[in-house]
């Protein structure tokens, strides 16, 4: 790789950051990977809820982004059921970095006027890594460019709240609490700035008993750039199956096309995002994701009755 397309491939990954707002990956399914983003979210489904999504961003493009992730929540055992736990593991290749991310999290549940709140840690490794071995530079020895593999890490701590109602949902967290430095070799650093997260959505029944609508909106910012994401799904249900279609709009920045559903307890999605600016529309970004959830039935005979009041 000469340095030339080194150049050019930072300089691409730059402007998807920017629209992204800084470091953190934007997956077009946010809506169903709210416990990626808050932890305050694990256990509300009151089932044992296990998902996972791959997005390949700025398709076409030598060393685009493409990133894994997969995680899971359960309510703990207690006798209220108002303790769950959570876990993610994150991977991201963008050229020739790798962001590795692996979290635990825990969240408690209270009643709060008609609905429901629930506060969330979550805590955890953020690893980085460069490989300058791949780096072909014009001049040899060049320091601003490593010639081998680097890497650091760094402690990463995420905290939110998040409301849970028969009418809607809202929440807030915070990535990065704790702005870590990830140090790469002896002389260069990445310094990774908190993000703010704001999501909400609703159910609307339609007349039709079949079909409903689902708004839901999440921001993001790190108080320097941001990203709003409005997104509009239409839902067709029928003998305990759903299928969705929607689109997504994030100003100045793209449009997506959503389709999807759930079928006995196993929940899919796909999702294509066009960029209205930057990279253009041809260069989209392809994002799938896949859920199953279960009942959980650890300590006693019988069904499990939790009821799900998640708006999804």
């Amino acid at each position: 790789m000469s340095v030339r397309k080194v150049i050019l491939t930072l300089s691409l990954l730059l402007a998807a950051v920017a629209a992204r707002a800084q470091f953190d990956t934007h997956f077009t399914h946010y809506w169903a990977l709210q416990g990626y983003y808050n932890p305050a979210v694990a256990g509300l489904s009151g089932r044992l809820n296990m998902y996972g999504t791959y997005a390949m961003q700025m398709a076409g493009y030598t060393n685009a982004p493409a990133t894994m992730l997969i995680g899971a929540d359960m309510v703990l055992p207690t006798e209220k059921k108002n303790q769950a736990v959570s876990a993610n593991l994150y991977n991201e290749s963008i050229g020739l970095f790798t962001n590795q991310r692996l979290f635990a999290g825990y969240a408690y549940q209270f009643n709060l006027w008609s609905g429901r709140m629930a506060i969330g840690v979550s805590v955890g490794s953020l690893e980085q890594k460069f490989d300058g071995s791949k780096v072909e530079a014009e001049e040899a020895g060049d320091d601003a460019f490593p010639s081998s593999e680097i890497d650091g890490m760094g402690l990463d701590l995420t905290a939110g709240v998040h409301y849970t109602h028969r009418l809607f949902y809202a929440g807030l967290s915070v990535m990065h609490v704790t702005a870590p430095t990830i140090e790469l070799g002896e002389t260069h650093e990445i310094k990774i700035d908190p993000t703010f997260y704001f999501s909400g959505g609703c159910n609307i029944q339609l007349k039709n008993p079949l079909l409903s609508i689902q708004p839901s909106m999440q921001v993001m910012t790190d108080l320097q750039a941001w990203r709003a994401d409005l997104t509009l799904r239409g839902t067709y249900t029928y003998d305990e199956k759903r299928y969705y279609a929607g689109l997504t709009y994030s100003p100045m920045t793209s449009v997506a096309i959503l389709l999807g559903g759930e079928i006995n307890s196993v929940s899919f999605g796909y999702a294509y995002e066009l960029f209205t600016s930057g990279v253009g529309l041809i260069h989209g970004s392809h994002d799938l994701y896949v859920g199953y959830v279960m009942d959980l039935d650890l300590f006693k005979k019988g069904k499990n009755k939790h009821k799900s009041i998640r708006i999804l």
